[in-house]
């Protein structure tokens, strides 16, 4: 059975795509985060999933520590995290920065370490 999710059931910002999907509930093992920022410094602090995360940079220009490495990612750019690596994001600026996030788990596991 195919399943349509309304925009308004999981974004959270009527003018950008910025919200959170858990498709476990539907049978998948997938879950995605659509992040929006326009404010420059702003992402998520230290943290880290048991299963892979793959970011998907759509617009702008972002910091990520992946591990002990810090990359600056560019729209267009695929960063791939595997499970248990700490990892963290956030925008360069200027302006906004857009990222697909997606966890390879059906429900978001994640363990803040900041």
């Amino acid at each position: 059975m195919a399943h349509v999710i309304e925009r308004e059931q999981w974004v959270e910002k009527p003018d950008v795509l910025h919200g959170e999907f858990q498709a476990g509930a539907y049978g998948a093992e997938v879950s995605v985060i659509f992040y929006s920022s326009d404010q420059i410094g702003d992402g998520p602090k230290l943290h880290k999933h048991p299963y892979a995360e793959v970011f998907v940079v759509r617009e702008g220009r972002g910091s990520f520590t992946i591990g002990d490495k810090t990359i600056e990612a560019t729209a267009g750019q695929i960063l791939v995290v595997p499970a248990d690596v700490p990892h963290k994001f956030s925008n360069l600026g200027p302006g906004r920065f857009e990222s697909t996030d997606v966890h390879l788990a059906g429900a978001f596991i994640t363990e803040w370490l900041e």
